[in-house]
């Protein structure tokens, strides 16, 4: 199985932005226009884009569907995110043409929520797995504190197809990742994607070794800092 390099944009009200604890910050790369980074990534081969509305994570209310619906129209494959743990929510961003959803990590401490939502998507559904000090610990709106291997086990009895496992505290540090994590969760036996603190290709090989299927890349990608055509041929 090759190994997917899923550039990323956090987007709020319409522009480009980034996570802080305080709220949605703007980004000046590209103008803050997500548009131009979409294209650029697909200047680069990229197949994928990553779109988080930080609208959704922060407040609850999805407001960047225009910005999903844009990248979908454009050609590349959305996997759209962003604290999600509605239907409605999951049912409006597949609508607006993603691929596919990340469920968000505090919609993980209702359990029969979330199957509910893994029955009714399957595996248009990869469910997100944020970790802070080996514990499942959620940013965004709606924040949760929950054991990782446990977490795993119901996940996969409930039939989670796939996992996006971030790093926390190296999200948008250009770090390094987790890749301890990674191996961690990838014994769970799902196809397993990671972020967080990715900044070189060397992270990608590391992250492909833990047994990643691919990875998604924020500020290295977005900034420069990252060479995405070498990313994406990565061998």
């Amino acid at each position: 199985m090759s190994f997917e390099v899923i550039p990323a944009i956090d987007v709020a009200d319409g522009r480009l932005a980034r996570y802080t604890r305080e709220g949605p910050a703007p980004v000046e790369a590209f103008g803050g226009d997500p548009g131009a980074a979409v294209r650029s990534y697909a200047a680069a081969g990229a197949r994928w884009v990553h779109v988080v509305d930080l609208d959704l994570a922060f407040e609850g209310a999805a407001r960047n569907l225009d910005v999903v619906r844009a990248a979908a129209a454009s050609g590349m494959r959305v996997q759209a995110s962003g604290g999600l743990r509605r239907i409605a929510d999951a049912e409006a961003m597949l609508a607006a043409g993603a691929h596919r959803v990340v469920l968000g990590s505090g919609a993980l401490a209702d359990e029969a929520a979330t199957a509910a939502l893994l029955r009714r998507f399957g595996e248009r559904v990869v469910v997100g797995i944020e970790v802070d000090d080996g514990r499942i610990r959620s940013r965004g709106d709606l924040p949760v504190d929950l054991p990782l291997a446990e977490t795993l086990g119901w996940l996969v009895s409930a039939g989670a197809p796939a996992f996006l496992i971030t790093a926390v505290a190296r999200v948008g540090t250009m770090r390094g990742p987790d890749a301890v994590t990674v191996r961690r969760v990838v014994r769970a036996g799902r196809p397993v994607l990671a972020a967080g603190g990715i900044s070189s290709l060397a992270d990608l090989r590391a992250l492909r070794r833990a047994g990643a299927i691919g990875a998604v890349v924020g500020r290295a990608g977005l900034e420069g800092g990252l060479d995405l055509e070498q990313a994406l041929a990565l061998d």
